[in-house]
C-alpha cells in the first residue's frame, strides 16, 4: 500500500513533468516591445508572480490552474528590459498558503526584492516574523477567486478583522483581490482598519463605465483621503481593447488625480490564467501580453513626470519598505 507521502511524492512528480514540459517559452521575452521613455532611478513593479518548478515547490491540491514556468531568471530578465530596479513578488493562488515559492524568489533577489504573501488563521506569529525578516512586508486577500462570486460583505469584514490582528505590530498592509461592488461595500470599515489597505488591478472597475460609475466612486474616495493605495496593473484583466488598454485611461487617470500618493504600477507579470477551466494536469497559457508596450501606456496615463516618479519610486518606496533612491 503506498503511504500518504509516497502518493503525494508520485504527484508532484506528475506536476513537475507537466510543468516542465510548458515551461519554456511561457513567460520569456519573445516579442516584448523596447520601452519608450525614460524609466527613473528605483523604479519598482509592484506585482508579478513567481512559479517554481513543483518538485521544489508544490501547488495546492484545490487550485483553480496549473501555471507555467516563471522563475527568478526569467524576472530578473523582465526587469532587466523594463530598466525597473526593484520588484514586489505577490503570492498567486496556486500555493494556497505555502509561501515557500514566494519567499525564496525575495531571498534570492536581495535588496531589490520584497513580498506579500498569504496566511490563514493557523499561521502562527513566529511565522509571521520570519517572513517579515525575509522580506514580507504584507498579505493578500483574494476576495474575488476564492468568493466564487458569491460575496459577503459580513464575512470579507471578519476575515479583514482577523487579518489586523494577526499582523498587528508587523508594519504590514493587507492587499485585496476583489471587484469594485465589494470594496464599496466594505469602504467605511476599510477607512477604520489600523493599516493600509492595496487593491489590485484598478480595483476591478470597469471601464465602459468610466470614473463616474458609484462603487468606482467608493474606491476613489478611500484614494483621497489617504486609507488605500491602488494599483495600476494588469489592465488587460478589465479592459476590451488589447493591446494598448486606452479604455482604462480614464480610471488610471481618475485614481492618480484623486491622490497619487496612493498609486503604484504592477505588470502583473506572468499574466497567468488566461485558460482557466482546463484540467489542473494540463498548463493553463498566460495572457499574452507585451510587458514593454504594457510600461509605455503609463506615460499616456500619467503624462507629468514627476507623478510617474511617485509612482513608480516614491510609493513603493513608502509602502515597501526600500531605501530611499538618489537620481
Amino acid at each position: 500500500m503506498l503511504t500518504r507521502r509516497a502518493v503525494l511524492g508520485q504527484a508532484s512528480a506528475a506536476a513537475s513533468a507537466v510543468w516542465a514540459m510548458g515551461a519554456g517559452p511561457a513567460a520569456g521575452a519573445a516579442g516584448r516591445s523596447t520601452v519608450d521613455f525614460d524609466v527613473p532611478r528605483g523604479a519598482c513593479d509592484c506585482h508579478v508572480h513567481v512559479f517554481g518548478d513543483p518538485a521544489a515547490f508544490p501547488f495546492a491540491e484545490k487550485r483553480v490552474y496549473t501555471p507555467p514556468s516563471a522563475s527568478v531568471e526569467q524576472l530578473l530578465e523582465l526587469q532587466g528590459d523594463l530598466h525597473l530596479d526593484r520588484v514586489v513578488v505577490v503570492q498567486p493562488s496556486v500555493y494556497g498558503t505555502d509561501n515557500a515559492c514566494t519567499i525564496d524568489a525575495v531571498r534570492r533577489m536581495g535588496a531589490r526584492a520584497r513580498g506579500v504573501a498569504v496566511i490563514d488563521k493557523a499561521t502562527s506569529r513566529k511565522a509571521l516574523e520570519e517572513m517579515a525578516a525575509a522580506g514580507i512586508r504584507g498579505i493578500r486577500l483574494n476576495i474575488e477567486t476564492n468568493s466564487g462570486g458569491r460575496f459577503d460583505p459580513a464575512d470579507a469584514k471578519a476575515v479583514l478583522d482577523t487579518a489586523a490582528e494577526q499582523i498587528r505590530g508587523l508594519g504590514w498592509h493587507v492587499q485585496i483581490y476583489a471587484r469594485t461592488a465589494v470594496i464599496a461595500a466594505l469602504k467605511d470599515h476599510v477607512a477604520e482598519l489600523p493599516f493600509p489597505i492595496v487593491l489590485d488591478h484598478f480595483g476591478l472597475g470597469d471601464p465602459a463605465k468610466g470614473p463616474g460609475q458609484p462603487d468606482f466612486a467608493a474606491l476613489l474616495e478611500l484614494v483621497k483621503t489617504g486609507r488605500a493605495y491602488v494599483k495600476i496593473s494588469g489592465a488587460y484583466r478589465v479592459s476590451k481593447n488589447a493591446p494598448e488598454f486606452v479604455d482604462v485611461t480614464p480610471l488610471a487617470q481618475a485614481l492618480v488625480a484623486a491622490n497619487p500618493e496612493r498609486i503604484v504600477w504592477g505588470s502583473d507579470w506572468p499574466h497567468p490564467g488566461a485558460e482557466r477551466g482546463k484540467p489542473l494536469n494540463e498548463i493553463t497559457a498566460p495572457y499574452p501580453i507585451d510587458d514593454g508596450l504594457l510600461l509605455d501606456q503609463l506615460p499616456r496615463w500619467v503624462p507629468d513626470t514627476a507623478l510617474r516618479r511617485k509612482i513608480l519610486v516614491d510609493n513603493p518606496a513608502r509602502l515597501y519598505g526600500f531605501a530611499p533612491t538618489v537620481q
